[in-house]
């Protein structure tokens, strides 16, 4: 299960993501985040409660990496050990922007 929140600041939209991500909540997230407005410039992931992400869940990450890309940015902030690890093996660590 994975829960989603929203807060938008100006450009800037925060989505805080607790739970997991995998094959069945993806395209939940995918959902949510496709649409997102022209006027959103900075996509701010807050994964601090995110306990797994799966192969599913890196797709859906990168889509979103590469869409912000063409008119701002995405950062990943709060990634914990098992995260981490998960984007360091998979190489996903030096593709995405992670903050601490």
């Amino acid at each position: 299960m994975l829960n989603i929140k929203k807060e938008k600041e100006g450009e800037k939209l925060i989505v805080a993501l607790e739970g997991r991500l995998d094959t069945t909540s993806a395209p939940q997230l995918k959902d949510e985040l496709e649409p997102l407005s022209d006027d959103v410039k900075e996509l701010v992931l807050d994964i601090k409660y995110l306990d797994y992400v799966s192969s599913a869940g890196l797709r859906v990450l990168l889509s979103m990496h590469k869409s912000m890309g063409k008119r701002g940015r995405m950062v990943l902030r709060g990634a914990n050990e098992n995260v981490m690890e998960i984007f360091e093996v998979t190489g996903f660590a030096s593709i995405l922007n992670i903050e601490a």
